[in-house]
């Protein structure tokens, strides 16, 4: 039997768009949470016909509910039209009937000028597995490899994990892409994906990308537009606390799972290598880091920070006049230089506090930096100790 895992996210009081990437478990989520609304799964082609033909059908169904019926479109994107209704009916009755709506995508929601409800709804995030939802069946090796996924992680066999990232990603590239309409050529868009992911997590160098995967630089930065309105991806910019100091302005991308990086990669039947572990390891740390914004409800901004010389701050998080650095490191052994650039913009007064999170077991004091094992940092985090 597949694993169920609960999952930290509250359901809001008042209507909410739900998104995030295929295969993070809103709809499960949403089940679990409103097995009594009525559902509208956009998906299914029955039902995304039968309200393309007559939209009026919506409204009345909607209109015959009792007061305080919860009503769910899954995949909202697939017919943004759908969304003046729930205006209309909000509007009227918002105290009575709300809505969830889920996607999975922003893209036809953005290209078509979809009415996003503004002051009417509010926006919720959802992710991969973080490690406290996992519980006793988390394990970073295996986290680094193949992902935090639902569906993979509650497999037990390499083998089996294997086979559903390689079928997530085939399906990727063959139904959302194509349904989206979003590329032209599949055979250009997959040779770039597979670039991009081996770039994962570095500073994006856009035209080496173009060049290894044979596309041109302005069709390379259309289809990293595609990562990013599908929620596969995100990117991290850089932050320049210091106006007179020449600093790294080139954002990182990032895939929103570390599994899935490696299956576009084609590298989920390698064994890990160390150059790819330190990238697999920031790419599971800006995970949890985004899950706990969106979970707590923190707000503030994550960046890097980067010199021309090579020093860097893997993730610095702000708001207002707070500022957090953090330096991650796949190493079981913190070394000393690890903690320079955070020590120095401690220094300057740049930085609030700074944190280390490597995969050790002993808490360091590392001059004013506080270094702390995985699992003392995500302890921390979920504590509100690092980002709140």
């Amino acid at each position: 039997m597949m694993a169920m895992y609960t999952r930290v996210l509250g359901l809001p009081e008042r209507s909410f768009f739900l998104f995030g990437p295929r295969g993070t478990g809103k709809t499960t989520w949403l089940r679990q949470q409103l097995g009594g609304a009525r559902w509208y799964d956009l998906l299914l082609e029955r039902e995304h016909l039968r309200l393309l033909r007559d939209l009026e059908v919506f409204h009345q169904e909607v209109e015959a509910l009792r007061s305080g019926s919860w009503v769910v479109i899954d995949e909202v994107q697939r017919m943004p039209d759908l969304l003046d209704e729930v205006q209309d009916i909000i509007s009227r009755r918002g105290k009575q009937i709300r809505f969830a709506l889920t996607g999975s995508s922003a893209r036809k929601l953005k290209r078509g000028q979809a009415n996003l409800l503004a002051a009417r709804v509010i926006n919720r995030r959802f992710f991969p597995l973080t490690a406290s939802e996992m519980g006793d069946e988390f394990s970073i090796d295996e986290v680094l490899q193949f992902g935090t996924l639902p569906a993979v992680a509650a497999e037990t066999e390499a083998r089996a994990k294997v086979d559903l990232l390689d079928a997530y990603v085939e399906n990727y590239i063959g139904q959302e892409i194509r349904a989206e309409a979003a590329a032209k050529r599949l055979d250009s868009f997959t040779r770039f994906m597979v670039m991009a992911a081996l770039a994962n997590a570095q500073v994006t160098n856009v035209a080496g990308i173009a060049r290894d995967a044979a596309v041109a630089r302005p069709t390379v930065n259309g289809y990293f537009d595609i990562l990013v309105d599908t929620l596969i991806g995100t990117w991290l910019p850089a932050w320049r606390p210091r106006a007179k100091v020449k600093e790294i302005a080139h954002p990182k991308f990032f895939f929103f799972d570390s599994g899935v990086a490696r299956a576009m990669a084609n590298r989920l039947r390698e064994p890990l290598e160390s150059a790819e572990k330190g990238h697999l390891f920031e790419t599971y740390i800006l995970h949890e880091l985004r899950a706990r914004m969106n979970q707590a409800g923190t707000g503030g901004e994550l960046g890097y920070w980067r010199t021309p010389s090579g020093t860097e701050v893997d993730f610095v998080w702000t708001r207002g006049g707070r500022s957090v650095g953090i330096e991650v490191k796949s190493n079981n052994r913190w070394k000393p230089e690890y903690s320079r650039a955070l020590a120095e913009l401690l220094g300057e007064g740049a930085l609030s506090a700074a944190f280390g999170v490597y995969l050790g077991e002993r808490e360091i004091k590392d001059r004013s930096v506080r270094v702390l094992p995985l699992a003392a940092f995500l302890q921390a985090l979920e504590a509100g100790d690092v980002i709140g």
